[in-house]
């Protein structure tokens, strides 16, 4: 299991002095990008090929609360891959210096063209590059429908009827 430890700093908490969700969030990312780049998708081979992850949606849980203290640590695995590489689904776990279970998260996204502006495949080099990669338990093919699952259409203020 790919883990990275986090020292909670005095702006990583809220208002209630406790460790805030956007905290949370920047904490996932650090380690995500982390191992990423471990894994050979660093950002000359991001630059070379034009392409950027694009996150979707993230669903976090939290079960205890997290006060400064001892570090933290936070997990990554891959939950999900599309065939192309297209889409992708991560996981996350938050850990006390216990080993407790403190927190989980689930997002999923995909890798977008920077020149096009539209998603795009990876193709088998840059797919290969995650068969280092931590799978979950669960690990699952995705399918463009599976990206639909929390699927909703915007609503603009002009039609909302306010």
């Amino acid at each position: 299991m790919y883990l990275k430890e986090f020292q909670i700093r005095w702006n990583d908490l809220d208002a209630n002095r406790h460790l805030a969700n956007s905290a949370y969030v920047n904490y996932m990312s650090h380690t995500r990008m982390s191992r990423l780049i471990s894994l050979g998708f660093d950002h000359q081979l991001m630059t070379d090929h034009q392409i950027g992850p694009v996150v979707f949606y993230e669903h976090i849980y939290y079960f205890r609360e997290v006060l400064p203290g001892p570090p933290i640590r936070v997990s990554f695995e891959v939950k999900g891959l599309s065939e192309d590489g297209m889409f992708f689904e991560f996981q996350h776990n938050f850990y006390d210096h216990m080993g407790r279970n403190i927190a989980h998260c689930e997002l999923m996204g995909g890798w977008m063209d920077l020149s096009t502006r539209k998603l795009r495949a990876l193709g088998p080099e840059l797919l290969k590059k995650f068969d280092g990669a931590e799978k979950s338990a669960d690990f699952r093919i995705l399918t463009k429908e599976d990206t639909r699952k929390f699927a909703r259409k915007p609503i603009d203020l002009e039609s909302s009827g306010d």
